[in-house]
């Protein structure tokens, strides 16, 4: 048993506040780093002139260069895609959709997004490209 004078000094020391310390910095530079991370990174092809879309009901279709195609941050096969979207346009009629198609893939992959949408009626459609640097 450790036993402690009262006019000795201590020989070891408690490192519980500082492990405690270290587990909240821990913890909120996670929550911090999982809180950046926004939607599905593509490689986006480049135009001269980028109209920006500010609604926050806008719907985000990215297509990968794998081409596997996200509707928000969620994939799914075009019949899942043309499900959701039909659900949404009965909420909302005039539902902004933005189109993000990564440069690599195949141009037929955007059209039978871009068909799809047509289909359902929506007209308020957006291509997201990336402003050309000159």
């Amino acid at each position: 048993m450790n036993v402690q004078e009262d006019n000795e000094p201590y020989d070891d020391i408690n490192v519980v506040p500082m492990l405690d310390l270290a587990f909240v910095l821990l913890v909120i530079f996670i929550i911090m780093t999982t809180a950046t991370v926004q939607g599905i990174m593509v490689n986006l092809p480049k135009a001269s002139a980028t109209p920006s879309i500010g609604k926050s009901e806008t719907k985000a279709i990215t297509i990968t260069a794998e081409g596997t195609i996200y509707l928000d941050t969620y994939p799914v096969t075009m019949e899942q895609l043309e499900t959701s979207l039909q659900q949404h346009t009965a909420v909302n009629p005039d539902l902004p959709v933005v189109v993000k198609g990564d440069s690599a893939i195949q141009y037929q992959a955007v059209v039978d997004v871009l068909d799809l949408l047509g289909r359902l009626e929506i007209t308020q459609i957006g291509l997201v490209t990336q402003k050309l640097v000159k």
